[in-house]
């Protein structure tokens, strides 16, 4: 019996012994491990790791312009249908197809004998009333006959005065001539076809200066102005820009299309166009210079509001942080919209890993994928501002602005090609340039036929 007590306490002992010296173990080396643990989740939380990737680019300063798009028709300044105002027929045409007529230039006489008759008999009938009406006078004043019969004289010479200039006037009708300067088109008759009053005979044109007709919506009512350009383009002369001053608005609005009607003038001395053409108008309401951009991916729209996350330096040395600002938009372009309020030129905007950022604050780490690296990180925070430029999907419009102010529209007009190339050449050489190709009969002196007289301003 004592036997058995003696080997229950040493198991007992040794029971305890082990449990104190594993406990020990596991106190001792806990504190270790616990201090290098936050160490390294320490050194992970600190580096970029945890920091939201994002692309940026930097607020850039363009030259914008206000404009719009729309399709037109083009229409001879002035152009009419020659036709008779009495019936008879074609004498003898003086025109041939397609030539340049003067105004006041006979065109078509029709058979004017019958008149020519009537004319001559006016004309005898009024050397009668006259000598009647003379002597009547004389006899008046002789007192050989009464008041009365020298009014009647006089009232029968009027009668036959008025009776040849009706005959006259119905000769002269008898001639068809031209309302103005222009071109004939295609004559639709030949001498010897007897015509009613107001049958077809040939067209003119006066086209040395065209109309443009377009339409715009309605909301631009308030932009649209005489005296404006519109740049347009034609499928049927391409390369080819010109140039449209508005000459006026339709003060209606279309009620089916809520557009509103707007008529321009070409210079087209050169011949070029021709009423009945379709022409792309881009209509220039106006420019503003040093405007500040942004590309459209740095907008964020958030319940009637407009955001971007803009990226500033952070408390720490060499971190970068985000901030979301409330901005107020302008004109659009491709790919481009104007910031009217809440940035300034310089300025780095996120354009891509908005949803990383729930909240302003967080660290940002800038990336290039346009680098051979493709999406790995810039070289340090602190250089990160230099890339940032370029690290967006619009490089051009984002490096001038970080060079300086100065250059940056300089810099920037490649990439507004879009907006200003159509208004820069076509103001220059929209009428000038093809000069060279023009016929030799053709004389571009004088003053644009768009700015001369009043029928060119209708």
């Amino acid at each position: 019996m004592a036997y058995k007590k003696k080997y229950a306490v040493m198991a007992l002992v040794g029971v305890c012994a082990a449990s104190g010296a594993a406990w020990w173990f596991q106190n001792k080396s806990g504190p270790s491990a616990d201090t290098t643990k936050p160490a390294v989740s320490a050194g992970t939380g600190a580096g970029p790791a945890k920091a939201a990737a994002v692309e940026v680019t930097k607020v850039a300063a363009m030259t914008l312009v206000d404009e719009t798009q729309a399709v037109g028709s083009l229409r001879s300044r002035q152009g009419v249908m020659l036709r008779p105002e009495v019936a008879g027929r074609i004498k003898q045409i003086f025109f041939t197809e397609g030539q340049r007529v003067r105004k006041g230039q006979v065109m078509v006489q029709l058979e004017d004998q019958l008149q020519q008759a009537q004319v001559s008999q006016a004309k005898a009938e009024l050397s009668i009333a006259e000598a009647n009406h003379k002597r009547n006078q004389e006899l008046v004043a002789q007192n050989f006959i009464s008041k009365r019969s020298l009014d009647e004289s006089g009232a029968a010479l009027e009668v036959t005065r008025a009776k040849l200039a009706l005959a006259d006037a119905t000769l002269q009708r008898l001639k068809v001539l031209a309302p103005f300067d222009g071109i004939t088109g295609l004559k639709q008759v030949n001498v010897g076809d007897y015509l009613k009053d107001g049958a077809d005979i040939v067209n003119v044109e006066d086209i040395d200066a065209v109309l443009l007709d377009f339409r715009l919506p309605e909301r631009f009512q308030a932009k649209v102005r005489a005296g404006q350009k519109a740049q347009l383009s034609l499928d049927a002369l391409p390369g080819r820009p010109f140039t449209a001053i508005v000459q006026a608005v339709d003060p209606l609005i279309d009620a089916n299309g809520r557009s509103v009607g707007v008529r321009g003038c070409i210079d087209n001395r050169q011949q070029q166009l021709r009423p009945g053409m379709f022409a792309r108008v881009n209509a220039v309401f106006g420019s503003r210079e040093n405007a500040l951009v942004v590309p459209e991916e740095a907008i964020i729209p958030q319940g009637g509001r407009t955001f971007v996350v803009k990226v500033v330096p952070g408390e720490k040395p060499d971190t970068l942080v985000s901030e979301r600002v409330a901005v107020k938009l302008g004109l659009r372009q491709p790919g481009k919209v104007e910031i009217l309020e809440g940035l300034a030129l310089g300025d780095t905007v996120v354009t891509a890993g908005h949803q990383r950022l729930q909240k302003d604050g967080s660290a940002v780490r800038v990336v290039d994928l346009s680098q051979p690296g493709g999406g790995r990180a810039a070289a340090a925070p602190g250089q990160a501002a230099a890339p940032a430029g370029t690290a967006s999907g619009a490089p051009a419009s984002a490096v001038p602005a970080a060079s300086a102010s100065s250059s940056a529209p300089a810099a920037t007009a490649p990439s507004a090609a879009g907006a200003q190339a159509p208004a820069a050449p076509a103001s220059k050489t929209g009428t000038p340039a093809p000069a060279k190709t023009v016929a030799k009969n053709v004389t571009l002196s004088g003053p644009n036929p768009c700015l001369r007289g009043s029928d060119a301003a209708l």
